[in-house]
């Protein structure tokens, strides 16, 4: 019973990154990106990868920087092409399998044997025991979600939840809208990507067809999460 209660909080620490993220920009962007499922391999195939080449932190930053990267993308096919929104996520998300592939060395899939992660490194000093998966999981959520909603409240964190409210008033306001969207899609899309870099971590794997359904998953979790906390 224990194991199930650790296995279920592992699972919904991870996960709760992806439920952050189309927060920012489903909720608070009111854009119904669909980035999510090839951001999220993206993720997990650059922190695998790195971590297979011997340096497991940096893919962890490097994960999120190449999530960003697809975020920017589908911004910029929205705010300087036109682009509808749910159209321009499945552009980059169709696009991201090629690209997913390339990092994981043109195979589908990719293991860790025999290689350090950062979950193996942080079992080496003996802290949390046999729950030392589930804290470092827990710090790295915890630590985003403060991080996040000190941003939130920043200038531009503030013209951000501006441009979801009213673009027209935001836009009479001498702020950029356009800006604002393309900021919000790249740290939305940076907490996908970093949900996908620990979970390839946690399975010491990644596989191409790892983050399907993954977008779903994230709106389910929001609300539900919506519907007991309130919103």
């Amino acid at each position: 019973m224990l194991y199930v209660v650790q296995t279920a909080l592992e699972l919904g620490f991870m996960y709760a990154l992806v439920a952050m993220a189309l927060f920012l920009s489903y909720r608070i962007l009111d854009i119904a990106d669909l980035t999510t499922d090839g951001g999220f391999v993206l993720g997990m195939a650059v922190s695998v990868s790195c971590a297979a080449s011997g340096h497991p932190f940096l893919g962890i930053f490097a994960a999120m920087a190449a999530g960003a990267a697809a975020g920017f993308v589908t911004a910029f096919l929205q705010t300087r092409l036109g682009v509808p929104s749910i159209l321009a996520g499945i552009v980059t998300n169709t696009g991201l399998y090629t690209v997913n592939l390339m990092a994981m060395g043109w195979t589908s899939n990719i293991n860790l044997l025999k290689k350090e992660t950062i979950f193996t490194l942080f079992k080496k000093t003996g802290i949390g025991g046999e729950w030392y998966e589930l804290l470092l999981i827990a710090v790295i959520v915890i630590l985003a979600m403060i991080l996040l909603n000190w941003f939130l409240r920043t200038r531009m964190g503030l013209s951000i939840r501006a441009t979801g409210d009213n673009r027209a008033m935001v836009k009479a306001s001498s702020i950029n809208p356009a800006f604002a969207i393309t900021v919000g899609l790249c740290i939305a899309n940076a907490l996908t990507a970093l949900s996908g870099a620990i979970v390839g971590q946690m399975q010491k794997s990644a596989d191409i067809n790892g983050g399907t359904g993954i977008v779903v998953i994230g709106l389910a979790c929001l609300i539900i999460g919506e519907t007991v906390i309130g919103r």
